[in-house]
Formats: structure tokens, C-alpha cells, sequence
């Protein structure tokens, strides 16, 4: 068999070879791909990076190629791809093509200019549902009292994000009606999935998450008590605005606590580099006088984020909107107590552990779910078993081996 992986990113490998910085994401996509390197298959991996030529490599056996945007951005569907994808698809011959994600339109372009045959989507977000839920409860009015000098000059405030990703939805559900196959993992996404395109193949194959995840074990005695993580702050689906108006609440019983949450200070950066979100989540920070509870880590290497789950006495997913997020398995899968919104497929995820989950607008609930695991520090996630074996490499090698050779096979 012989595979072509697509993906958003670049894999550490070419990084390296290149010299390029490595993505902070998408480390669950390498672990998933040395796990697939122990069959007996024929490996290559295709994304696009801002350069001027279509570059090839082997490294370790698998095949990269990096094919030019030429600086341009990659939220437009861009026809010269095609021409490069027919290259490499001459080139390599895959039998199954494996395109990850379908927030960016260069895998739609092979297909495009290859044909849907043998082509298979994994769900990773789903940006056309995503974009309903992007303000996050903000008001319109919040939104534009925080407008900043960088949200005027690159045209990006909160709103104005929110109709790029709805464009975006529409090169995913254009990609979604073009193909016969598609891997998801939640009741979530298989809904969307068959509302968009019901003659689709849908599979279920669960994701291989980093590999430091898989060799520690969180204890209370060792946590840091009273502490809360959060692993992303980037942008409004995130919900820390919410887990700020909780903080209050928190504080008033354990005034001690602490908020980590994984990243660059949002709030510290140069005055024409803050955006709108930053600026709101500045203002809450005053507001609520948690410049002395909440603490941003900066980037965090794998390692570095292990340790920060294991440290933490609670990890929050706080999200307006989630299909599986990789933050809730990895806590899980150390045996961190869990408090998450009952938004999307996450409920899939926190199976056994539905009274640590809350409505996303209700804070008090929210304040309330730390509040009680503070309260109880023999608690250790209910979730651990479960997320074992739905982040079983071995199982998930198999599985998404058999889908290949079924695909094939149709």
C-alpha cells in the first residue's frame, strides 16, 4: 500500500531537515504517523509552506513534500496547486490519499485536480459549525468597545474573524459533498457529516495522542493544590473569558487559587500587536483583580505541557464549541480531574464523568464543578479508562489500517 498523508502542518522531520520552526500543534498527527510506520506501507506527506518551489525529501522512509504558496494566504482556494499536486501524485502513485482537516483548501485542490478517488477526510474541527459559536457569548457591544489599533489595520476584530471562518465553511463543505469517505470520532461530527453529505462513508478511528502522555500518571500529593490549567487562550471559542468570570466565585472559598493557562500572555504584548480578545480578556483580568491569580506559561514544549497537567490540581476545558479536543484526552490519559462545557462531542469524550460538566454560559456552574474537586482531593478523573482505549496506538494503527484497505477495496 502505498499512503499520501495531507496535512495542515509540517511534521517534525521536515521542520527539522529545514530548518523551519516546528509547529506547537498537531503532535498527535506524528505519534499517529511512527505508529502506521511499523506496517508494511510506503509513506509520504504533503503540505504547503511560503516558499517559491515544490521541495521533496526522504527522511526515515517517508517521503515529504512541500508545495509553494508563494505568500499567499491559504483561506482562498488557490488553483496553482493543482499543478503541483498532479506532480506529486505522478510522482509517488498513492493507492489511498489521507487528507487531515478540512479547515484549509490545499487538499481540496488535489482533489480538484486528481479526482476523489480513493480519498479519505478526517474531521478534525468543523469551521462551517464553528463560526455560529465564535463570539463565544460576547456581546456586539463588548466586541467593539474593544477594538484595537491591530484589529483595525489588519480589518480582524472578533466579528470580522468570525465571517472568515464562515467563509472558510464553505471550502469544508465543499470539500465534504466531494468525497465518498470520511473519518470522524464523535456523534458530533458523524451529525454534520451526514447532514452535509449523506452518501458519505463515515468510519470511526479515535486519534494517538503525543507519547509523553502515555508514561505518567497524575497524583494529588504531587499537584500543585488549588491550581487550574487551561491548555488555549488564543481566540474566543476558548472560553477563558468565561473561566475568568468564574475566578471570582473560586477565589471567595479558596483564595489561594491559581489559573495557568498555556501560551504568550495575550495581554502583554505590544500595543499595536494586542487584539480585541486580548484586550477583553485585559479587562477582565482588571476588572476582576486576577493579575496576581492568573498566570499565562508561554509556549510549552511537550514535556513542558505533561508536567503543567501533572502539577495542576484541575484541567478546565472551558470551549463555546469542541469535536474531541486532544487537551481533554491528554488530562485524562494522565488521570488529571476534568471539568469541560457540555458543548459538541465533547460529552463522548467525558463519558462517566457527566457531573463534571457544565453549560458553557453558566459560570457559577463552572466555579462550582472546581469548587467541588477542590473540595474533594482524593478525586482523580473517572476518565482515565476510557481515554486509554480510545487513544490505544496500537488499536488506532489497526483501525485506521483496515479503513485504508476498505477504502481500497469500494
Amino acid at each position: 500500500m502505498r499512503l499520501l498523508w495531507i496535512t495542515n502542518i509540517m511534521l517534525p522531520p521536515i521542520c527539522a531537515a529545514m530548518d523551519f520552526p516546528e509547529a506547537p500543534s498537531g503532535g498527535w498527527l506524528f505519534s499517529s504517523l511512527k505508529r502506521l510506520q511499523a506496517e508494511n506501507i510506503e509513506i509520504a506527506v504533503a503540505t504547503v509552506y511560503n516558499g517559491k518551489e515544490i521541495i521533496s525529501k526522504k527522511i526515515d522512509n517517508i517521503k515529504y513534500y512541500l508545495l509553494p504558496l508563494h505568500g499567499l494566504d491559504n483561506t482562498k482556494y488557490q488553483h496553482s496547486l493543482e499543478v503541483f499536486w498532479i506532480s506529486v501524485k505522478n510522482d509517488f502513485k498513492p493507492d489511498i490519499v489521507h487528507i487531515h482537516g478540512t479547515e484549509y483548501p490545499h487538499g481540496l485542490a488535489y482533489i480538484k485536480s486528481c479526482s476523489a478517488d480513493n480519498v479519505v477526510i478526517s474531521i478534525q474541527g468543523l469551521v462551517s459549525v464553528i463560526s455560529r459559536y465564535y463570539c463565544a457569548g460576547i456581546s456586539k457591544r463588548e466586541i467593539l468597545q474593544n477594538i484595537t489599533f491591530r484589529d483595525l489595520l489588519r480589518r480582524d476584530n472578533i466579528l470580522q474573524q468570525q465571517k472568515k471562518f464562515y467563509e472558510r465553511g464553505k471550502i469544508e463543505l465543499e470539500y465534504i459533498r466531494s468525497v465518498k469517505h470520511v473519518i470522524g470520532r464523535t456523534s458530533w461530527d458523524k451529525a454534520h457529516v451526514r447532514a452535509i453529505n449523506p452518501d458519505a462513508n463515515y468510519y470511526v478511528c479515535n486519534e494517538t495522542l503525543r507519547d509523553e502522555f502515555y508514561k505518567h500518571s497524575w497524583n494529588y500529593d504531587s499537584c500543585e493544590k488549588h491550581s487550574i490549567f487551561s491548555s488555549q487562550a488564543g481566540y474566543p471559542i476558548k472560553g477563558l473569558h468565561q473561566l475568568l468570570k468564574a475566578m471570582p466565585i473560586i477565589l471567595r472559598k479558596y483564595p489561594d487559587t491559581k489559573l495557568y493557562v498555556a501560551g504568550d500572555n495575550l495581554t502583554k504584548r505590544k500595543w499595536y500587536r494586542i487584539s480585541g480578545y486580548a484586550a477583553y480578556i485585559r479587562l477582565l483580568i482588571k476588572k476582576y483583580r486576577l493579575d496576581k491569580a492568573v498566570i499565562f506559561t508561554g509556549v510549552l514544549s511537550e514535556k513542558e505541557m505533561c508536567h503543567r497537567y501533572l502539577k495542576s490540581n484541575v484541567f478546565v476545558c472551558p470551549s463555546a464549541i469542541e469535536n474531541s479536543p486532544n487537551s481533554i484526552g491528554e488530562a485524562q490519559l494522565l488521570g488529571v480531574p476534568c471539568v469541560a462545557s457540555y458543548v459538541g462531542g465533547v460529552p463522548d469524550m467525558m463519558r462517566g464523568c457527566e457531573d463534571n460538566m457544565y453549560r458553557f454560559e453558566e459560570v457559577e456552574m463552572l466555579a462550582d464543578k472546581i469548587i467541588s474537586i477542590f473540595d474533594n482531593p482524593s478525586t482523580i478523573s473517572m476518565g482515565t479508562h476510557s481515554a486509554l482505549c480510545r487513544h490505544n496506538p496500537r488499536e488506532n494503527a489497526e483501525r485506521l489500517l483496515s479503513i485504508y484497505q476498505n477504502i481500497i477495496i469500494l
